[in-house]
């Protein structure tokens, strides 16, 4: 496993284009499933968005079971257990392209296959997983997850909900509240935290729900969302409801660990179910500028609209070209643990844990880039993109969530570097070493040799490594003056957390334009090359704007002066594109061929 790419190395180790994983290196089972999903929203998701927004939650319910049927729900189970047992790959496709039409059907299939199923099959014992996840993968059963409560969000160990051993020592009496619970409505199965006793940490356990023998189980009423209208969100009562022992979730005191290794996965996931909202928003948005006719002319001809659509293609792409270079390093590194001898489940909890950093990195970036795109969208349709009877309105609704679920945006951002210094306080990414070199490096002269840069991207790379070393330069310091206080500095690690956001998608956006250019000829794919190049461009001025102002809050005199001027060596342009041609290159493509086409 010593050739397999640990999370977080990106920064510091040189990634080959060749050994990232793009969606153009697809298999053929993984495309007939992505287009069979394509076929599924087609017909039944996209033309009921209307169902969806008028809170018609028993047809959400219809939906998710013909998913069901047609297998979607199982993509992550092990055959043994019901399911196709598809590679970590498949299941960020399937996600990606089931959840592009209504936040409401996205949240309720995210909801059961991940936070509902997957903790079964990841922490369950044989019996358990047996007797559930069949049930799951098949759609004859939906699962819900039950941990956030009125006074434990972004700090889910808080929760007050108990868990008390009855006299006999056979079944655990559950009592408290939760909020917020998906598919409660129609759920038949709840993963529920609650606190035995006075223990450190949440125990989590498995809960079977009937309506018609509630035992103690009391839902809300639905809750009146800004978005996600026909997601059913209610609150669930707990109040002496009883649970066998043996469904009992991994050991006492283990639900903590559950719900954090459930936030990972459903991190990276959560990138992957903004991505194909952004190509339909795209689509639409680029159908309506080529028929809206305003001063005698499309107003897709205007330049204003042209850069919009460009760089909401762009973000689009990059998108897709991170999240899938994560999913690739996720699915080697759990077939190289199944290698070594893990079991499946093992295998997977450890893989994608090695990769929470980026997972981290995605759900902050591409939440945030799907916002933009339906406000983008939104504002290309003009007053019609305020109405109800367009779908950007609904689209722009269903993008918010995204920013809260699975953690803030905020917590995640310092996560993100968080997780980065402990992985490097373990030895598991060496960022003192290369921090050292960027320190010497800027006591040093600067090189005034003129580089060869007449390959693809030879510039663009050597400017990606600079701006790798402006990132360590911000955050050695930063770990330096203020050590284990770091935490406390909320702002100045959003500020890092910026920088390495932005490092990690602009690398993945070239890495992948690379790699496609290998393939198919660079000539053949000038409008990738532009939207590679345009990310990057605009990657560099949000380095330099947080990297500055997170010097500027810490370092003063001679030591802030040395880092300002070793940020604006580390984010120098020397042969700076033309952004205005390369938004055109973008934009005549999608517009020439009516759709996000890339």
């Amino acid at each position: 496993m010593e050739d397999v790419t640990r999370g977080g190395q990106f920064l510091v180790k040189e990634t080959l284009a060749e050994n990232i994983f793009t969606p153009e290196d697809f298999s053929e089972e993984q495309i007939m499933m992505r287009d069979s999903v394509k076929e599924f929203v087609d017909r039944e998701i996209w033309p009921n968005k209307n169902r969806f927004e008028n809170k018609d939650y028993a047809f959400t319910e219809e939906s998710m079971r013909k998913a069901g049927e047609l297998g979607f729900l199982g993509v992550a189970v092990p055959e043994a257990y019901g399911g196709l047992g598809m590679g970590f790959v498949s299941t960020m496709l399937t996600c990606d392209y089931i959840s592009g039409a209504t936040g409401s059907f996205s949240t309720a299939f995210g909801a059961h296959t991940g936070i509902g199923t997957m903790p079964i099959t990841l922490y369950g014992n044989e019996e358990q997983k047996n007797k559930y996840v069949p049930k799951l993968a098949s759609g004859e059963w939906f699962g819900s997850y039950c941990l956030t409560e009125p006074g434990a969000g972004s700090d889910a160990n808080s929760g007050k909900t108990k868990a008390e051993l009855t006299e006999d020592g056979k079944f655990y009496k559950i009592n408290g509240q939760k909020m917020w619970i998906s598919n409660a409505g129609f759920c038949h199965l709840m993963i529920v935290f609650a606190r035995i006793e006075d223990d450190k940490n949440i125990t989590g356990f498995i809960v079977e729900y009937n309506p018609e023998n509630p035992n103690g189980i009391t839902l809300g009423e639905e809750e009146h969302k800004l978005g996600i209208r026909a997601s059913s969100t209610r609150q669930v009562f707990f109040n002496d409801t009883v649970v066998p022992v043996e469904n009992m979730l991994a050991g006492r005191g283990e639900g903590f660990k559950i719900a954090m290794n459930a936030l990972n996965v459903g991190r990276i996931k959560l990138a992957a179910a903004c991505l194909d909202s952004q190509r339909r928003i795209v689509t639409e948005a680029v159908k309506y500028a080529n028929e809206r006719i305003q001063f005698k002319t499309p107003i897709a001809n205007f330049g204003a609209i042209r850069k919009k659509i460009a760089e909401m293609a762009t973000n689009a792409y990059a998108g897709e070209s991170a999240s899938y270079r994560a999913a690739g390093d996720i699915e080697k590194r759990i077939n190289a643990r199944i290698e070594e001898g893990n079991a499946h489940n093992e295998a997977e909890l450890k893989g994608v844990e090695e990769f929470a950093i980026e997972c981290s990195v995605l759900k902050v970036a591409v939440s945030e880039d799907v916002q933009h795109c339906a406000d983008e969208g939104i504002q290309i349709f003009g007053g019609m993109g305020f109405s109800e009877d367009t779908p950007m309105e609904a689209a722009w609704r269903d993008a918010r969530i995204s920013r809260i679920y699975e953690g803030t945006n905020e917590i995640n951002r310092m996560l993100s570097v968080g997780m980065l210094i402990k992985k490097a306080m373990k030895g598991h990414v060496d960022l003192l070493g290369p921090a050292m070199k960027v320190a010497d490096e800027l006591m040093g002269i600067p090189d005034f040799s003129t580089p060869d840069y007449s390959e693809l991207f030879a510039e663009e790379k050597a400017l990606i490594t600079k701006l790798k070393k402006a990132f360590l330069m911000v955050a050695g310091s930063a770990v330096q003056k203020y050590g284990t206080e770091l935490e406390e500095n909320q702002q100045l690690l959003m500020c890092a957390s910026d920088m390495l956001i932005e490092v990690y998608m602009a690398e993945s956006t070239i890495l992948r334009t690379e790699k496609l250019a290998k393939l198919k000829g660079e000539e053949n794919i000038k409008e990738q090359i532009a939207m590679a190049k345009l990310y990057l461009y605009q990657a560099v001025d949000i380095i330099y704007s947080r990297g500055k102002e997170g010097i500027v809050s810490f370092a003063q005199d001679d030591e802030q002066r040395m880092m300002l001027m070793g940020l604006r060596r580390f984010t120098k342009y020397d042969n700076q594109p033309n952004v205005v041609e390369l938004r055109e290159i973008v934009a005549s493509k999608v517009i020439a061929e009516n759709q996000y086409c890339f």
